[in-house]
């Protein structure tokens, strides 16, 4: 649902308790949510607690997989670690994300990668886009 309309249903009921998590959900998106492609290599910033301690880890990998829209978009990173493929679930408005680096730009021609996982070394690659 985009920000026109949940203003939209907000104001034709402002008492209901769909409006009240139209409203929550509003809040806690991102301003300018970070330009995220299927078959980028990005780096993902995360806060990550330990204790009392708060530091920032960094997961880079490709973009396989986007899902959802508002306050529920996902976005989905691969890497291999060790040679064994480790995937993760990012949502795209979460607090923990800090930030999102583009790497570079891949070239693909699917909305969803999961083909990359049977493959492995350069086969698992995607070309760069040019331009």
């Amino acid at each position: 649902m985009n920000q026109a309309r949940a203003e939209e249903l907000i104001n034709q009921n402002p008492d209901c308790a769909y409006a009240a998590l139209l409203r929550t959900a509003k809040d806690s998106m991102k301003e300018e949510p970070p330009e995220i492609e299927i078959g980028s290599t990005v780096k993902v910033h995360v806060k990550i607690r330990e204790g009392e301690r708060e530091r920032v880890q960094v997961f880079e990998g490709t973009v396989i997989a986007r899902r959802g829209s508002g306050i529920s978009e996902t976005f989905t990173v691969r890497r291999l670690s060790y040679g064994v493929g480790v995937e993760r679930v990012f949502p795209l408005h979460a607090p923990n994300v800090v930030k999102v680096e583009l790497v570079r730009r891949g070239r693909v021609r699917r909305a969803k990668l999961y083909y990359l996982r049977g493959r492995v070394g350069k086969a698992a690659k995607v070309p760069q886009k040019l331009g």
